[in-house]
């Protein structure tokens, strides 16, 4: 079992930056694929972007690629998300999760683990 909290949330001009942190408890961090989802208000929670344990694949949402980056530090069980060239429509809350299973999930269903969330704000 893991757990999961978000860290870096806040309120950001558009076309600003901001790094979401993501730290893990457990011994086993390398054996989870890590991913960042997130809500807007009145939305279902989305997928944003996810690393794999083994060999650290990302994989991204369209929305963000290009603009946001994924990875991963194992030695000190935490996951990042930097975010860059932000957006209004990027305001939401993010999530940090961790998947066990097999293969690359980039559906909510698909984690067994969540964090409370951090909220992102971007201003226009």
């Amino acid at each position: 079992q893991v757990q999961l909290a978000e860290y870096g949330g806040g309120l950001v001009q558009a076309g600003g930056s901001l790094r979401l942190a993501c730290a893990a408890s457990g011994r086993t961090f390398v054996s989870y694929d890590m991913g960042w989802f997130r809500q807007a208000p009145g939305k279902e929670r989305a997928f944003v972007a996810v690393i794999t344990r083994s060999t650290s694949t990302t994989h991204y949402a369209d929305s963000v690629k290009g603009r946001f980056t994924i990875s991963r530090d194992n030695a000190k069980n935490m996951m990042y998300l930097l975010m860059e060239t932000l957006k209004p429509e990027d305001t939401a809350v993010y999530y940090c999760a961790a998947r066990q299973g097999f293969g690359i999930s980039y559906n909510v269903q698909g984690y067994e683990y969540w964090g409370q969330g951090t909220q992102v704000t971007v201003s226009s």
